[in-house]
C-alpha cells in the first residue's frame, strides 16, 4: 500500500491500554502508528456508564514484606525495564529470589487469612466475584492449599463444583503439587463459564498470568494482587473489575505487595497520552465519602431517637424500623430523598468494607438499609424489586438477631394482619383505617390498590383508566397538602369500596368479565345510560362481544382489513341498538381498544 500511494494515511483502532513514552517503541503504539485520533478515556466511560470505578487498597499493613523484600522489588522494577529480560541472568536470580520470599510459608499463610476475611466481608455486602493473582504456579497451589485449610468446603475436585478454583496449566516437571491442578484449553473454557455465572458457587479464581487480558466477568468485584506488575500489564489486569454489573457499585483492586507506585506511573503514562479520570481511587475517598453520606442520613433522623434500637430484641426492633419509617415518610419529599442518599450511602460503604472504619459503623448503615428496604417494598413503580426479594433484603440487612429462616411478611412488619381472602375485605380496610402510623398504612393501601388495578389494566380499558384516575387525584391531592394523611386513607378506601361495587355489579347483571368489559366501554358516557337504560346497554354489551368474538382472526390486531371489517360491524351493531349517534364514533374505538386488550383470549374463544 504504501508503495502504491504516496502519501499513505494508516489508521488503527485498538482497545488496549495506552503505552508509555519508552525508549523501547516496539511497545509504544503512538510510536508506531503515530498520534491518537480520539482518546475515549476513563472518565468519559464511567460517565457514559459503561464501566465502573476502581478502587485501590493496600494491605501491605496486614501481610509485612520483608526490608530485604521491598529492597528486591525495588531492584527489579529496575531490571524489568532492560530489553531481552528472558535472557538476564540478574533479573532471573533477583526474580527466583523475590518468588522465596513473596512465597514463604508464613507469608503465603497470612495472605491466606486476610483473603478469606476480606472477601468474606465484602460478599456479606454485595455478594460477586473475585481473582487472586499469584507470581508464580508454585505459589498459587500454596495459597490455594492454605485458603481450603481455612475453609475446607469450599474445596471440590469436581470441575463442575467448588467455591474455588486454581487456572493454570503445568509442565510434567513441575511435581504432584502444581500439576493437579493442570486446566486444559476445555476445562478452563467451563470454568470461564461457571466464572461468568452469577449464581455458580465458583467465587474465587487463582491465577498467574491467565485471565489477566480480555476475561469478562461483570460480576466480579474484588482482584488480589500478590505479584509485581507495570505499565499496560498491570492496567489490563485491574480492567477485570470495572464491568458494569446490576448496581455493582465498583470494582476493588487490593494490594500485597505495594504496587501504588506502578500504579501511578502507569496512569501517569495514560494521562500523557490524553486520558483522563483515574482508573484506580483510593479506598480512603469512598471512606470519605460513606461518612459524608452517613452523616445526611443520621441529619434525617433529627429528633428520631433510634439509638435503644441495637440492643433491643427482634419484636422491638421491627417496631422502631416501623416507627422510623414512618418518621421519614412525614418529611418533606423524605422517601425519595432517603433512598437516594442510602442508596450513595450503600455504594460507598460496600466499596469501604472491611475498611476498619466501615466495620464500625456497619450496624447503623444495616439499620438505615432495612428502613430503605421497607420504603421501596411500598413503591408501587412496578419496576423494582419482588416482594420475595425484597422481604429476604430486609433479613439480610438487619443484624443477626432478627435474622431468621422465615422471610418477614410484608403485612406483619407494617403491624397488621395479612388478610386472608381479599385484600379489600372490611376487615382489611377497617384494620388499615386504625393504623396508628398514617403514613405507613397510606403506602400499604396506596400500593394494593396500584396492584389490584393494573391487574385490571389488561382485561377492563374504561374501569381501570377511571380507577386509575381516581387513585392519582386523591395521591396528588395527598402531595399537594390539601388533605392529610388519615382524609387520603379515607379517599382510598372509597376507591376500594368502588373496586368492589364494580366486580359485584357483574355479578349482579350476570356478565362475564369480558362481557362486563364490553359494558363499562359503552356505558362510559352520560346521555347512552339516560337514553338506553342498563337492561338494553347490557343487552348491546353481551352482542358487541359475540361478534367481535366471532369476527377476530389470528393477528386481527395488525391485520387493517380485519380491523376495518371489525370497525363497521361495531358500528352497524351500535346503531341497530339505537346508541347515541353522537357518541357512536367514540364507542366504536373504546370498544375496538377493548378487543385489543384482551385480543388473545377473544382468538382462543372464536
Amino acid at each position: 500500500m504504501r508503495n502504491i500511494r504516496a502519501t499513505p494515511c494508516q489508521m488503527q483502532p485498538t482497545s488496549a491500554s495506552l503505552a508509555h513514552q519508552s525508549k523501547k517503541t516496539d511497545v509504544n503504539t503512538p510510536a508506531v502508528f503515530g498520534n491518537y485520533v480520539d482518546v475515549y478515556d476513563i472518565a468519559q466511560a464511567v460517565e457514559d456508564g459503561a464501566t465502573v470505578k476502581i478502587y485501590y487498597e493496600s494491605r501491605l499493613a496486614k501481610i509485612a514484606l520483608s526490608e530485604a523484600g521491598k529492597k528486591l522489588v525495588a531492584e527489579l522494577d529496575e531490571e524489568l525495564e532492560k530489553e531481552d529480560l528472558a535472557e538476564t541472568q540478574k533479573a532471573k536470580a533477583k526474580w527466583t529470589q523475590l518468588e522465596a520470599l513473596i512465597g514463604s510459608e508464613d507469608r503465603i499463610r497470612q495472605v491466606a487469612q486476610d483473603i478469606v476475611a476480606h472477601f468474606e466481608q465484602r460478599q456479606e455486602v454485595f455478594d460477586g466475584k473475585g481473582m487472586i493473582v499469584a507470581m508464580s504456579r508454585r505459589i498459587a497451589a500454596d495459597l490455594y492449599n492454605e485458603i481450603i485449610k481455612i475453609k475446607p468446603g469450599w474445596h471440590n475436585d469436581d470441575l463442575k463444583k467448588g467455591v474455588i478454583k486454581v487456572v493454570m496449566t503445568s509442565a510434567s516437571s513441575d511435581g504432584p503439587k502444581i500439576s493437579k491442578h493442570h486446566t486444559t484449553k476445555e476445562q478452563r473454557r467451563a470454568l470461564a463459564e461457571r466464572m461468568k455465572d452469577a449464581e455458580d458457587e465458583l467465587k474465587l479464581v487463582l491465577v498467574r498470568d491467565m485471565w489477566l487480558t480480555g476475561f469478562d466477568v461483570p460480576c466480579l468485584h474484588t482482584m488480589y494482587i500478590d505479584k509485581p506488575m507495570k505499565g499496560h500489564t498491570l492496567m489490563q489486569a485491574i480492567a477485570r473489575v470495572n464491568r458494569v454489573y446490576k448496581d455493582k457499585p465498583g470494582g476493588l483492586i487490593v494490594d500485597y505487595l505495594g504496587i501504588a507506585s506502578d500504579l501511578k506511573e502507569a496512569l501517569s503514562f495514560y494521562s500523557d497520552s490524553g486520558g483522563k479520570g483515574d482508573p484506580a481511587v483510593l479506598q480512603e475517598q469512598a471512606v470519605q465519602l460513606m461518612h459524608e453520606k452517613l452523616e445526611i442520613v443520621s441529619q434525617m433522623f433529627h429528633g428520631f431517637p433510634y439509638e435503644h434500637y441495637f440492643a433491643a430484641d427482634t419484636s422491638t426492633k421491627l417496631s422502631i424500623i416501623l416507627a422510623a419509617q414512618e418518621h421519614i415518610l412525614g418529611l418533606e419529599n423524605g422517601k425519595k430523598r432517603y433512598i437516594d442518599e442510602v442508596t450513595a450511602l450503600s455504594r460507598a460503604f460496600s466499596i469501604a468494607i472491611p475498611h476498619e472504619q466501615a466495620v464500625a459503623v456497619k450496624d447503623e448503615v444495616s439499620f438505615y438499609q432495612a428502613i430503605k428496604a421497607r420504603l421501596v417494598k411500598f413503591d408501587s413503580t412496578g419496576t423494582g424489586k419482588t416482594d420475595e426479594e425484597i422481604e429476604t433484603a430486609i433479613r439480610q440487612v438487619i443484624d443477626q438477631a432478627l435474622v431468621t429462616e422465615q422471610v418477614i411478611d410484608v403485612f406483619d412488619a407494617a403491624g397488621i394482619k395479612k388478610p386472608d381472602i381479599s385484600i379489600l375485605s372490611e376487615e382489611f380496610l377497617l384494620e388499615v383505617q386504625n393504623m396508628e402510623h398514617k403514613n405507613i398504612a397510606l403506602e400499604v393501601l396506596k400500593k394494593l390498590l396500584k396492584d389490584e388495578i393494573k391487574a385490571r389494566v389488561k382485561k377492563n380499558l374504561v374501569q381501570s383508566r377511571s380507577l386509575m384516575e381516581m387513585l392519582e387525584d386523591s395521591i396528588k391531592k395527598y402531595h399537594n397538602k390539601v388533605i392529610t394523611a388519615a382524609e387520603v386513607i379515607e379517599e382510598l378506601i372509597t376507591l376500594s369500596k368502588e373496586i368492589k361495587r364494580m366486580d359485584k355489579e357483574s355479578q349482579e347483571m350476570d356478565l362475564s368479565e369480558f362481557e362486563y368489559a364490553f359494558y363499562t366501554a359503552i356505558a362510559d358516557n352520560e346521555s347512552a345510560r339516560e337514553l338506553m337504560q342498563k337492561e338494553k346497554l347490557r343487552e348491546l354489551a353481551v352482542v358487541l362481544f359475540e361478534k367481535v368474538k366471532q369476527n377476530a382472526s389470528i393477528d386481527w390486531t395488525i391485520k387493517e382489513s380485519v380491523r376495518a371489517k371489525l370497525k363497521v360491524i361495531v358500528k352497524r351493531t351500535l346503531r341497530h341498538y339505537g346508541y347515541p349517534p353522537d357518541m357512536q364514533a367514540l364507542a366504536t374505538e373504546t370498544v375496538l381498544k377493548q378487543a385489543e386488550l384482551i385480543a388473545d383470549e377473544l382468538t382462543r374463544m372464536g
